[in-house]
């Protein structure tokens, strides 16, 4: 079993809360949809209660039925087609990383979706990958966030340029630029605070971190990773609508699909933030982070 096929079985596995609550139904109500408005409505509602929101649900009704009504083919191979198709329309970083060393990665998010997790199971997957990695430990504010930032990188084999907690993380940014600059890293992944005593302190600290960036190192960051919670729902829109305003956000990392029953915040936050989803997460193990697939999703999704 090669590695994808491995992701795809975790995916599947990953997916199953929303798949066993949403896509039998999706495809039931599909078969029905088409003699009556009512049978329309019905799929609109299964949609929006799988949470792919307003705009998302809007668009592939339309799809659907307009390629229903020129006979195009079957109702669910047109809604996954659908669904493909709008998952690809903002495609992420693939293929474009790592061409400036080193390539300079903020991960920013609220406390609690796992940020300094995903750290950790990204800076793995790019050691895995031959990438010589290493973690800013940015997040001076939350206790136990620097110690836990270490554990991290002890597993994924990465050094970690810390200073005291409550010290200035824009210092921690600097030192840790020159760091990698001097050991010849091919990536920095830099972790924040997701949370100070108001959003105004958080948001400021994030811009005062970005500028520091861009004065020891030309173009950093050279992606802004905003990680979010898929059982938040709306909630996590809201969050990635914040974080886009203040500082920019380049991509999403998703974390805990595998605890959700509405998986389709995915498009959702694609379709209404126009953010591409960069990075999923469907368990706990150090692998089990891995790039978004759009194909693989709506399989895992529907199969």
């Amino acid at each position: 079993m090669d590695q994808r096929e491995g992701f795809f079985a975790r995916l599947r596995r990953g997916l199953s809360r929303t798949r066993a609550a949403w896509a039998g139904r999706l495809e039931g109500a599909l078969a029905e949809a088409g003699s009556s408005e009512d049978d329309w409505d019905a799929l609109e509602e299964l949609l929006l209660g799988a949470d792919f929101g307003v705009h998302a649900t809007q668009r592939l009704l339309a799809s659907v039925r307009g390629s229903s009504r020129a006979g195009n083919g079957d109702g669910a191979v047109l809604l996954r087609r659908a669904l493909a198709d709008l998952l690809k329309e903002n495609p992420g970083m693939e293929g474009r990383r790592y061409s400036e060393s080193p390539w300079v990665i903020l991960v920013a998010g609220v406390n609690g979706v796992g940020k300094t997790t995903t750290i950790g199971k990204l800076a793995h997957r790019l050691e895995q990958s031959g990438k010589k990695v290493i973690l800013a430990a940015g997040d001076t504010f939350r206790a136990g966030a620097i110690e836990q930032l270490e554990i991290w990188g002890g597993r994924a084999g990465a050094e970690v340029i810390k200073h005291g907690p409550g010290q200035d993380p824009s210092g921690v940014v600097f030192d840790a630029v020159h760091a990698a600059q001097k050991r010849r890293a091919d990536v920095l992944l830099i972790d924040t605070a997701g949370r100070l005593h108001n959003k105004v302190n958080l948001v400021e600290e994030l811009k005062k971190m970005r500028r520091v960036l861009g004065k020891v190192q030309q173009r950093a960051p050279h992606e802004t990773l905003l990680v979010l919670d898929a059982n938040t729902g709306q909630n996590a829109v809201a969050q990635a609508r914040t974080f886009q305003e203040a500082v920019g956000v380049s991509g999403i990392v998703l974390t805990k699909l595998d605890g959700t029953a509405k998986g389709g915040v995915v498009l959702r936050i694609q379709q209404e933030l126009a953010i591409p989803i960069e990075y999923v997460g469907v368990g706990e193990g150090i692998d089990d982070l891995q790039e978004f697939d759009s194909d693989a999703f709506v399989q895992a999704f529907f199969e």
